[in-house]
């Protein structure tokens, strides 16, 4: 890594995480419920990020107004998200059937969704709550662990440290929009990640502060990648997997020591004004 290429990516971190990064971003739904402000509570403001975040693919014009329509839905029948799963509402409000809700997401794959998170939340009184206590009981759990050991052949090594987005992705066994895999990039899983753990921001709100922002995993955005590969991060054929996110998050921290997903608004800022 070359200083000037440690200062660029620095300063395009500093143009791109702003608040005004949330006006087009799914970000944005992060503060759709605000308890500084008296709107909501940390159970609605997780909720409703968890679900921006697994909706967050393809086309921004398709996906925001559908993190919209179902927060809106939330909002109309019981005031608040985490309400609206715990108590089963979403089953009389939100409609059933094989029909798409987006992309490959059908309405019952949503209802499955849902029911998952209404499990989680009778269980614990936040999503975050629930991951950590989830995370206690495995003797090898290291909140966002990164792995150094996993092995060529794509297997998981006995005794490797179990991540925080193993967590978070095993607690959803039977929901299809939940990302799934241990050498996969599990880019949606790491965007609410870092949303929820990374401190001091205008953007992401740093409420697990039991998770260190030194540990997180960068979420494989296709811009992160094609910038990252431009400026000689990874490999040009670099695939999106979990090595990759994992090397390119090794690369970033030597920039930004102890908060690599800084570097996230960088690359990204950078490929989408492009």
């Amino acid at each position: 890594m070359t200083k000037e290429l440690a200062a660029k990516l620095r300063g395009l971190a500093d143009k791109y995480e702003v608040s005004s990064f949330c006006d087009e971003d799914p970000s944005q739904f992060l503060r759709w419920y605000n308890p500084a402000e008296g709107h909501g509570i940390v159970a609605d403001v997780e909720a409703a990020s968890f679900i921006a975040a697994m909706l967050a693919f393809g086309n921004r014009k398709q996906f925001i107004p559908k993190i919209k329509e179902i927060l809106q839905t939330s909002d109309r029948s019981l005031g608040t998200v985490s309400k609206w799963l715990k108590t089963g509402a979403y089953k009389k409000d939100f409609p059933c059937g094989e029909k798409k809700f987006y992309r490959f997401y059908s309405y019952d794959d949503m209802h499955v969704f849902f029911g998952e998170m209404a499990e989680i939340l009778n269980q614990a009184e936040t999503l975050g709550e629930y991951f950590r206590m989830k995370g206690e009981v495995s003797p090898s759990f290291q909140p966002a662990a990164q792995s150094s050991t996993t092995p060529s052949n794509g297997g998981h090594p006995r005794n490797a440290p179990v991540a925080l987005h193993e967590i978070v992705s095993s607690s959803f066994s039977k929901s299809a929009i939940v990302p799934k895999g241990r050498t996969s990039a599990n880019k949606r899983i790491h965007m609410f990640l870092r949303w929820m753990v990374r401190r001091n921001s205008p953007v992401d709100l740093g409420l697990w502060q039991w998770v260190d922002p030194a540990s997180l995993i960068i979420p494989l955005d296709v811009h992160v990648m094609q910038e990252a590969a431009k400026l000689g991060l990874i490999p040009d054929k670099a695939t999106a997997s979990r090595k990759t996110a994992e090397l390119l998050t090794s690369a970033l921290n030597e920039v930004f020591p102890g908060d690599p997903c800084r570097g996230d608004f960088a690359l990204f800022g950078l490929g989408v004004d492009k």
